[in-house]
């Protein structure tokens, strides 16, 4: 009886922390690629699929709408959300079905000098927006959670 509990138990567990994996990573790919929100309605909107408190946690900002004090000077806009488990394979493989649907979300270009690959990660990506703007798509592990991100660079970067 113990044993069938505890197996239960576990099965329980690991739904619920693939069930919050799937939210988080449906959660970025429904609301990070949007331009023209603020920090405020990107998490109204991801409270709105995911529920209150957000079962993982959300790093947004966009300077061309409002303030980002203490960001890095080279990103006008970031979004990234952080969730328990090892998951890289699913937020890959969604975060691509995400990017090649229409409108397609920029194109590969070499990863720009801002950013580089840190210890964890899965995939890193640079792609070219509209605009003369970069995009960098980034999706690893930090400790044992899961990190899907969007940077977005602007226009004349390489200049600045």
């Amino acid at each position: 009886m113990r044993h069938i509990l505890c197996s239960a138990l576990f099965c329980l567990c690991a739904g619920t922390a693939a069930a919050g994996a799937d939210l988080a990573i449906s959660a970025f790919n429904s609301v990070c690629f949007k331009a023209g929100q603020t920090a405020t309605v990107a998490r109204d909107r991801m409270q709105q699929m995911a529920g209150t408190p957000l079962p993982f946690t959300l790093t947004f900002w966009d300077k061309t709408l409002e303030p980002a004090p203490g960001t890095p000077m080279l990103i006008e806009r970031r979004c990234e959300v952080l969730f328990d488990g090892a998951h890289t394979p699913a937020a890959i493989e969604a975060l691509r079905v995400q990017m090649a649907t229409p409108p397609v979300f920029g194109f590969a270009i070499d990863l720009p000098e801002t950013h580089d690959a840190l210890p964890g990660t899965a995939l890193i990506e640079g792609r070219e927006l509209l605009r003369g703007r970069v995009a960098v798509v980034h999706v690893g592990m930090r400790g044992d959670q899961t990190f899907m991100a969007v940077d977005r660079l602007p226009a004349g970067w390489e200049a600045m």
